[in-house]
C-alpha cells in the first residue's frame, strides 16, 4: 500500500490538482485579487494557484488528520519586511483557507469536529490514496526503485 508520506510532494500536489480541475471546482471571482497574507507584497503568478493551495490543503490535513484554519494559516505564512527592524512571522489569510476548506467539506473529502478541526472522510482518503497510487506507478515505470512502494 502507498503512503502519502511516501510520494513526492509536488507529483501528488499536481495529480490531485488535475482531479480538483476535471471535476470542475469551480474558483471563486474574488481570488485574483486577493493576496496570500500580510507578508506578502504581491498576489499569485500562477492561474491555477487555487487548485494548487487545494490540493495543497488536502495533504496536509491527510498527514495531520485533524487540523483547524489557524494551524494551517500558521504553515502557509511567512515573514513580513519591516523596513530597518527585523522580520517577522506572521500568518497567511485565514479566509482563504476558511474558504477552501468549507469547499473540500461540500464536495464531501473532509468532515469539521468542532473539538479536534477538519480530518478526510472516508471518500477523501480514497482520493488522496488512488492519486498517491497513480504518481507512485508513473515513477515505478521511469525508475525501477520505486517498485518496492507498490
Amino acid at each position: 500500500m502507498v503512503n502519502v508520506k511516501e510520494v513526492p510532494a509536488d507529483l501528488l500536489l499536481n495529480k490531485l490538482a488535475s482531479e480538483f480541475k476535471e471535476k470542475d471546482v469551480k474558483m471563486p471571482e474574488w481570488v485574483n485579487y486577493l493576496k496570500d497574507g500580510i507578508g506578502k507584497e504581491r498576489s499569485w503568478v500562477q492561474d491555477d494557484w487555487y487548485y494548487t493551495r487545494m490540493a495543497s490543503i488536502m495533504r496536509k490535513v491527510a498527514l495531520n488528520s485533524s487540523i483547524g484554519i489557524s494551524r494551517l494559516s500558521q504553515e502557509y505564512g511567512g515573514r513580513q519586511d519591516r523596513g530597518t527592524k527585523r522580520y517577522h512571522p506572521v500568518e497567511g489569510s485565514r479566509y482563504i483557507v476558511r474558504n477552501i476548506l468549507q469547499t473540500l467539506e461540500k464536495l464531501g473529502y473532509l468532515k469539521n469536529d468542532t473539538k479536534t478541526g477538519r480530518s478526510l472522510t472516508p471518500a477523501g482518503q480514497s482520493l488522496v490514496d488512488k492519486a498517491a497510487k497513480e504518481v507512485m506507478k508513473n515513477l515505478a515505470e521511469k525508475d525501477k526503485v520505486f517498485e518496492k512502494y507498490l
